[in-house]
């Protein structure tokens, strides 16, 4: 009965008249190529250089199409399925799925014309909470802002009205059969279309998960097996000392001061296309010894305190994103390890990316971030959904300067700076805008064009911002005493991602400056480096010359800086363009992207070559590199742990612990984690809530609450010099935060260290800590001291300001 039905529903004038089906998916082709004429004229002529806006829109909607195409093949088991079931509810479905379709391939785009790439595997690198907030500080989460994303289904469903009313399905049926050979035959002669920039944006995000996924699979850690067990270790001795001949020698160690500028570019500096906007770190090309071809080793900021201070792999999805640090070591370890004083100073949160995670693992003095900055400093203001990075360049430089006193030296400085990212805004603002209007009407030798220039504006005056950042911080230190002994090394996380870029180099070709008094003379080299170049060659620099404990072994993913003058690249490295992406290479004077080949010239430029030897020769060594970044991250064979006396590691679970997590935080965030572990030791089943809390805090290291949850159970359980411990890291992590300080008066309290308990109450108030709470223990603790005046005097202070406060009240009459 079932099979006669079917075989009417084949042979129905419905199916064969009206072609529903076919018209589904046209209109979705056709909702495609609106969005794609869309970005072509939001991007301009500024989309290529290299090719005219009709190629590459020709490109796009032929792209489009065949991904309309694959749509609908796929969906047609779907179709005739529902059809079977019960009409018309498959058109209703198949409506309703195809306009999801068209929300995801317009958020694609939104995507792409912000960042001027197409999302791919990436997507699986970053938290929900991290897209949040890198979304909320491009975009204002309006209705506005999504007020297309209920337009652009209505169209589609407009586009599916129109041709309904106005063709019929046989005309239909033979456009799309005309389209299938003209547009077939075209993707067979005309390859170039198939280059990711023209890609149709969710047949890139799907392919480009799928390849990811096929390759996680091929790299199959149980599968990966070296002659060497820690195939990186090798000698200290073999990477060469190339430093010390531009160096004048002291007797003292010398500072180390590292600025990493979000955003900067090679394109923004000297004589590149964008010069004119850094006129003091143009000035410094002169003065330094200065890498002309240099590169980040990833396209986002998540990849260059690992790169440039570790020299380490990317692992998955980044190296600050595996979950349980491999050993390692780093410039931070070793020069601690050395009786230098590292510290780290940003003006964003240093959990975002998990970099605490990785500064703390490297047993890192200092950190100074959003957490710690206090009155007296600008934050950049809040959009209007609220949110804001931190604070801006010229803050954090202000409060590097202002904690470099109470150091001892020498010192690691590293400095991360936020300005130059979106939504670019910062302090006076208006001024520098005006700036960049001086800067077009009177630099006779600036290339950019007026009109582009006033399209980024914000960009520009970001970037003179930053620059006059670094120079007013530099001059400042010029003033210290220790300057004439230390090293400035300047570098870009990447170049910044709004104004478009001429190749697939241009995002990881930043500057390289390595400035300082004790040079013998300035030096620009053409030949080509990386971040993973830097770690290696300072070491070697430092070693070989001054009095450091010597390390036997390294374990460098580079092999140190290359100091030749001539363009050259003696380097093979592997580029992760975001997170979860290893797919560019760059090789002698080679770049391999995305499958595709380009030669590199002198003048880091590139243009696309066929040479499939070479193709085959990079795709293989590329596969070699994917299959030991696998090995190093997942078995651990990055720096023997026997040897490493350098580290901090996180809190280790057994198996059992693992388990108990996994149940209990099953569908939770670490918001709700936190509340759950709060719930358990309220009903005084510490095991479990201060498991749950040790889970957060390896993940989380900064989360105030959960760490004085902690403390205060420690401190329950009568472990006070531990409870003390943990409260005190509380307070040094977020010093403007009050529970902690009223949960460690509560362990001097319970502990009988009266005197500590002052000395904590004080240091709250000298943070700007106004909790009255932390008045009223003060007062008990100089009643338990027998101290009744001092007492006497907080209680009737505070009774001024809430007079019918019970407690208040009570211990007040206990004094007399």
């Amino acid at each position: 009965m079932k099979v006669k039905k079917f075989k009417n529903i084949l042979n129905s004038s419905y199916f064969n008249n009206n072609y529903v089906y076919i018209y589904l998916t046209f209109s979705l082709i056709v909702t495609f190529w609106l969005l794609s004429i869309f970005e072509a004229y939001a991007i301009g002529a500024n989309y290529s250089q290299n090719q005219n806006i009709v190629t590459i829109l020709g490109y796009k909607l032929l792209n489009d199409f065949w991904t309309g195409i694959g749509i609908g093949l796929l969906f047609i088991p779907f179709y005739f399925a529902l059809l079977y079931i019960k009409k018309p509810l498959e058109v209703v479905l198949i409506k309703v799925l195809f306009a999801l379709v068209i929300i995801i391939q317009f958020a694609l785009v939104k995507y792409s014309l912000t960042t001027h790439i197409n999302l791919g595997a990436d997507l699986l690198g970053y938290s929900i909470d991290d897209m949040y907030t890198t979304v909320t500080a491009s975009e204002s989460l309006s209705l506005l802002y999504f007020l297309p994303f209920i337009i652009m289904p209505l169209l589609y469903l407009g586009i599916n009205y129109l041709l309904n009313k106005y063709t019929n399905g046989r005309q239909i049926f033979a456009t799309s059969f005309i389209f299938v050979i003209i547009l077939g035959s075209l993707k067979l002669v005309v390859p170039d279309s198939s280059a990711t920039v023209f890609q149709n944006k969710l047949n890139f995000l799907a392919t480009d998960i799928i390849k990811f996924q096929n390759e996680k699979s091929a790299l199959d850690v149980s599968n990966l097996f070296y002659k060497k067990q820690f195939p990186l270790i090798k000698p200290f001795k073999e990477t060469e000392d190339v430093l010390a001949p531009f160096f004048n020698i002291q007797s003292e160690k010398p500072n180390i001061v590292i600025i990493m500028a979000e955003g900067l570019g090679s394109d923004f500096i000297g004589k590149n296309a964008y010069r004119g906007f850094t006129p003091y770190l143009d000035s410094l090309t002169s003065k330094s010894l200065y890498w002309e071809n240099f590169v980040s080793n990833t396209g986002r900021t998540f990849g260059v305190a690992s790169s440039l201070l570790g020299s380490l792999p990317y692992g998955e999805k980044g190296f600050m994103e595996l979950g349980q640090l491999p050993s390692h070591i780093s410039l931070i370890s070793v020069l601690k390890a050395n009786d230098y004083t590292t510290s780290y100073y940003s003006g964003d949160d240093s959990s975002f990316d998990r970099k605490i995670n990785f500064l703390e693992y490297n047993d890192i003095d200092h950190i100074t971030d959003i957490n710690k900055f206090g009155s007296g400093y600008v934050k950049t203001k809040e959009n209007s959904g609220g949110f804001s990075w931190g604070y801006p360049d010229a803050e954090i430089f202000k409060k590097t300067l202002s904690e470099l006193d109470g150091k001892k030296m020498p010192r690691l400085d590293v400095i991360m700076t936020l300005s130059n990212h979106e939504p670019f805004d910062f302090p006076s603002k208006d001024v520098y805008l005006k700036k960049v209007d001086d800067i077009v009407n009177t630099n006779k030798t600036l290339t950019v064009k007026k009109g582009e220039v006033e399209t980024y504006k914000d960009i520009f005056a970001a970037l003179l911002y930053t620059d006059t950042s670094i120079k007013n911080f530099m001059e400042a230190y010029a003033k210290r005493p220790e300057y004439n002994n230390t090293i400035f090394i300047i570098t870009g996380d990447h170049r910044l991602i709004p104004i478009p870029q001429k190749d697939e180099l241009c995002r990881f070709h930043v500057p390289l400056f390595i400035y300082s008094p004790m040079l013998k003379k300035a030096e620009k080299f053409k030949s080509v480096s990386s971040h993973w170049d830097v770690t290696p060659s300072l070491l070697s620099f430092l070693m070989n010359n001054y009095k450091f404990n010597k390390l036997e072994k390294t374990a460098w993913m580079g092999q140190g800086l290359d100091t030749a003058k001539e363009f050259r690249n003696i380097h093979q490295i592997p580029l992760m363009r975001y997170k979860g992406s290893i797919n560019d290479y760059i090789y002698k004077d080679y770049l391999y992207s995305g499958g595709e080949l380009y030669k590199i010239n002198e003048n880091f430029g590139t243009y696309k070559v066929h040479e499939e030897k070479i193709s085959k020769i990079i795709a293989d060594s590329l596969l070699s590199f994917k299959k030991l970044n696998a090995y190093l991250t997942k078995k651990n064979k990055i720096f023997p742990a026997s040897l490493n006396i350098y580290a901090q590691p996180t809190v280790q679970f057994s198996k059992a612990e693992l388990a108990t997590i996994k149940e209990l935080t099953k569908g939770l965030n670490f918001d709700q984690t936190f509340i759950l572990a709060r719930d358990f030791a309220f009903k005084k089943d510490y095991k479990k809530a201060k498991l749950l809390c040790n889970y957060i805090l390896n993940e989380l290291p900064n989360y105030s609450e959960v760490r004085t949850l902690k403390g205060r159970m420690l401190a329950w359980e009568g472990k006070f010099p531990v409870a003390e411990s943990e409260l005190l890291s509380a307070i040094k992590r977020t010093p403007f935060e009050n529970d902690s300080y009223l949960a460690l008066m509560d362990v001097y309290w319970w502990s009988d260290q009266n005197k500590k308990a002052i000395e904590i109450a004080n240091k709250a108030v000298s943070n700007g800590i106004k909790n009255p709470e932390i008045s009223f223990k003060l007062a008990e603790t100089y009643k338990r001291m027998n101290n009744t005046k001092d007492a006497n005097s907080i209680i009737n202070d505070l009774l001024k300001k809430y007079p019918g406060n019970t407690n208040y009240l009570i211990f007040k009459k206990s004094l007399r």
